[in-house]
């Protein structure tokens, strides 16, 4: 019996909300694609990625990404063929740069990874001293994303301490593997398009104009994984830059784009309100938090998705 069935037979009051069949992956078992390491980053939910995705007929042209932070499912979606092309968004002006880097300048800023070593000092020299380009401030972005704990951009975030094996401030800096990703994502530019816009006005126009030019809702797919503060949890303050979201506005936002969609969330009852009023579809998957304490995340569709009635604890 896995951890999930195991939940099913626990004593407890029943989640009206079922449980997905698929377990959040090991970070270890797919693919990493990102070359940032991003708070509340989405590597676990890759193989209801790569469902949903498929199931989806004829293959998307284009999948948008409005909250891309990391971009790690965008980066998925076309390196592993799932989709034509992506259409990321991000309104953090940090992170913008560095997508923004790794798109245009991606051989220099490769070379700019080999070359540097991150002691405190030379992090610190970094961090206090503005960027004079483009090029400087995406990969100002990725140094500190990579030596700060958790990664975290946030205003007041500190750097690792310890870190892997007391390695400090450089037990997450592996350049090889940095600059290789870098490298994968150059050799897609055509195929990746960044946007440095509020994600909500990006899913707006999406709304407003029926699509991107040729690009229709029919043959777009578009995943939401919004900085939350959702049912008075306030993590995203802490972890973002940018973390107001008007959460009705975007279920709204959704049901009238007429796209696929596939949502993530904390399992907050506004939030399992917001379903209910739409008439979206949700599922849990039970995630691991930093702290080993088991938590139910949502994944959230227009229409059922995951579903298999030996898992599914939704009352008949």
């Amino acid at each position: 019996m896995n951890e999930l069935q195991a939940d099913l037979f626990e004593p407890k009051e029943r989640d009206p909300i079922g449980v997905s069949p698929i377990q959040a992956a090991n970070v270890g078992s797919v693919p990493q694609r990102s070359p940032l390491r991003y708070p509340g980053g989405k590597t676990w939910l890759i193989p209801h990625i790569r469902v949903w995705l498929r199931g989806i007929k004829p293959k998307p042209r284009l999948l948008i990404e409005p909250f891309a932070g990391g971009g790690t499912v965008s980066l998925t979606a076309v390196m592993e063929g799932l989709a034509d092309r992506c259409m990321m968004a991000e309104l953090d002006h940090d992170v913008a740069a560095f997508w923004k880097t790794a798109l245009e300048y991606g051989p220099e800023l490769c070379t700019m990874v080999m070359r540097f070593e991150p002691t405190r000092e030379a992090v610190a020299a970094l961090a206090s001293k503005p960027p004079q380009n483009l090029l400087q401030h995406g990969f100002r972005t990725l140094v500190l994303n990579r030596t700060r704990r958790g990664g975290i951009l946030a205003p007041g975030a500190s750097l690792s301490r310890a870190g892997e094996n007391g390695k400090g401030v450089a037990s997450r800096w592996y350049p090889e593997t940095i600059v290789n990703r870098l490298w994968a994502i150059a050799e897609l530019t055509e195929h990746i398009e960044f946007r440095e816009t509020d994600g909500m006005r990006l899913l707006e126009e999406f709304v407003a104009n029926r699509g991107f030019g040729k690009v229709t809702n029919v043959s777009t797919v578009v995943f939401v994984d919004p900085p939350y503060t959702a049912g008075g949890k306030r993590a995203g303050n802490r972890l973002y830059a940018h973390n107001e979201v008007d959460h009705p506005r975007l279920f709204e936002l959704l049901a009238e784009s007429g796209a696929e969609f596939l949502m993530t969330y904390d399992r907050a009852p506004e939030i399992v309100s917001l379903c209910e009023a739409f008439g979206f579809h949700a599922v849990r998957v039970m995630m691991k938090n930093t702290h080993h304490d088991r938590i139910p995340e949502l994944i959230i569709t227009p229409r059922p998705v995951f579903m298999d009635p030996g898992f599914n604890t939704t009352p008949p």
